[in-house]
């Protein structure tokens, strides 16, 4: 059983009818203890990092989230829930996250770019990620965010991308996967990670 953990701000209907397509039963839960029970936990997000926590805080879900990693289960986070697993973000100020990786979170400051990095864009794959088994080199993933995660040790990045910046596009360390793109909006490849994640 996969749980998508519902804080208000998650574009859960097409994350859930997507992991159903590649495979998984799905449970769309604000719950703790649905969280506790999970086999696997997906946290998608759109919108702002510090309202997300605001969010998760108010319904009793940071700890569960927590515990759970903490288990060696795993953890999928979808655009905003990459980021939310980062120590901190500068967005709207200085707020904490989930503190699951050191790092931060902070805005792309290209002039010459538009801001919001929205559209299709390609991975520079970096080692052997479950969850990009299969992908090619180079394959395009639909994006839109304003902000990117800079990890305090690289190492737990499985692709980069390019915009102005290189940023991680997919993080992979332990059971902690997340993708700054949105694989329920990237057609065929994106069903595939989701697969690789519903194998794992």
């Amino acid at each position: 059983m996969i749980v998508v953990v519902d804080y208000g701000m998650g574009n859960l209907r097409s994350v859930s009818k997507a992991l159903e397509k590649a495979g998984a039963r799905v449970k769309v839960s604000s719950i703790p203890r649905d969280i506790s029970r999970a086999d696997k936990l997906v946290v998608p997000g759109v919108g702002a990092f510090k309202d997300a926590m605001a969010e998760l805080k108010s319904r009793r879900l940071i700890e569960p989230i927590k515990e759970f990693t903490g288990k060696g289960k795993p953890f999928l986070g979808l655009c905003l829930g990459l980021q939310l697993i980062f120590s901190k973000s500068e967005e709207g100020g200085i707020s904490k996250g989930l503190g699951l990786l050191k790092g931060k979170v902070v805005k792309f400051r290209s002039k010459r770019l538009k801001i919001p990095h929205m559209g299709w864009n390609q991975l520079d794959i970096k080692g052997n990620c479950p969850l990009l088994k299969g992908i090619p080199e180079g394959s395009y993933f639909y994006f839109v965010h304003s902000y990117y995660a800079a990890p305090a040790d690289k190492r737990c990045v499985a692709a980069w991308t390019g915009y102005g910046v290189k940023f991680p596009s997919v993080v992979c360390s332990g059971n902690i996967y997340a993708t700054q793109f949105h694989p329920e909006k990237s057609q065929e490849l994106g069903l595939k990670i989701l697969r690789n994640f519903v194998k794992l």
